[in-house]
């Protein structure tokens, strides 16, 4: 995994700590400041620093946030961009494993029925086939890409395969190293976690390579947000939580939802079990796909289920399901979506939120491009009328 920063406050330029600090340090000045902000431009370096300095010491941690650093994380595997997405403040831009082939892939524990790589490769090439078959009408790049998006589910979360381009603010990346340590620092016997531990430390190490600041750590008690260590109480109101089954690529996708707060349940399924994409259709072919996976589940391919929490109010809600609920979207969430609206439209009547109901009724049976505020330019491959009982 490689780290290199390309911007920050100007493209091409790294900016020093240190520069970084006195931008901090000029902010603090505004709160206190006799004179105009001129003044503060103008005072001696000295007195800046020794300001926020004092100012960071005494846990005010804000005036750290302004300066920003734009990183280009190559090498990435999926999960470590899982957990820095969860941590919802930050601006990210990511290779898509839905649309571009994964070419880094490799595989720890290879199986007498072959690696990752050669597993990934062999079941493009049979989504390919079964879409062609089964909707000869789709474009044959639109296919490719359908092919992709399906034969992902075989890589690994740990595979280094990711690029992500990730802009954060001087206190954030300066928490998340704190929050790296935390994990890495305590105990467990979860093999995920254990697994995980290594990428955790090595991007600790390269995010304090940027811009590490003594004395700039969270101070209330938080930790990496991803994992949840308990069964969230189920809620539908204006506010709801809800408790779910879904895969690493599904929780994935839903992490661009930022304003919705997600965790993944640690430890996981006592047994693997593993979502198959409903184009497969022949039970024998279905085997197939499952032994597949078996193969590599030390490997914790993307395919596996995980137990999921999600969490916020009502409005936040409805925008992922005016976003999700598309014939263009991964089938996946798209179809999770559907489900946990009528799950929620279900809750509303039983908790006797009327308003709540109407406004969630008014999403039910229909895709973004029906609900008249959206008009697509790119229409879906099959079309709105089969948004919902598409097999791809």
């Amino acid at each position: 995994m490689k780290l290199r920063v390309y911007a920050s406050t100007k493209p091409g330029y790294t900016l020093p700590t240190d520069e970084a600090l006195k931008m901090a340090g000029i902010e603090a000045g505004i709160c206190y400041m006799s004179d105009d902000f001129d003044a503060l431009l103008a005072e001696p370096e000295a007195r800046t620093m020794r300001r926020v300095r004092g100012t960071i010491g005494s846990g005010r941690h804000s005036v750290a946030g302004h300066p920003s650093y734009c990183l280009i994380l190559e090498g990435l595997p999926k999960i470590i961009a899982m957990l820095l997405n969860n941590e919802q403040d930050y601006n990210t831009s990511e290779k898509s494993a839905r649309y571009t082939i994964m070419n880094a892939l490799y595989s720890e524990q290879p199986t007498p029925d072959g690696d990752e790589k050669t597993i990934y490769e062999k079941w493009t090439v049979i989504f390919d086939n079964l879409i062609a078959k089964k909707y000869p009408e789709i474009p044959a790049k639109t296919r490719k890409k359908l092919a992709l998006e399906n034969a992902r589910y075989f890589i690994s979360v740990f595979t280094p395969a990711t690029t992500m381009g990730y802009t954060a603010d001087l206190r954030q990346i300066n928490y998340l190293i704190g929050f790296a340590e935390q994990l890495c620092e305590t105990p467990t016997v979860d093999p995920f976690l254990i697994k995980l531990k290594p990428w955790v430390l090595e991007l600790a190490k390269l995010l304090r390579s940027v811009c590490n600041v003594d004395g700039l750590r969270d101070n209330k008690g938080r930790r990496f947000s991803l994992f949840g260590t308990r069964v969230r109480r189920e809620l539908f109101d204006e506010s709801y939580s809800m408790n779910y089954v879904g895969t690493f690529s599904q929780l994935a996708q839903a992490h661009r939802h930022r304003s919705i707060y997600y965790e993944m349940l640690i430890p996981q399924l006592d047994s693997c079990e593993f979502y198959v994409p409903p184009i497969i259709e022949d039970e024998a072919l279905r085997e197939e796909y499952l032994k597949d996976m078996e193969s590599l589940k030390d490997n914790y391919p993307q395919g596996m289920l995980i137990h999921i929490n999600e969490r916020s109010i009502v409005e936040k809600f409805i925008g992922k399901c005016q976003e999700r609920l598309c014939g263009a979207a991964q089938r996946e969430i798209c179809m999770q979506t559907e489900k946990n609206l009528e799950r929620y439209i279900t809750g509303t009547i039983l908790s006797g939120n009327v308003d709540v109901y109407m406004q969630l009724m008014e999403l039910s049976g229909k895709t973004k491009c029906q609900l008249g505020y959206y008009v697509c330019d790119r229409p879906c491959p099959l079309g709105p009328a089969h948004a919902f009982d598409r097999l791809i």
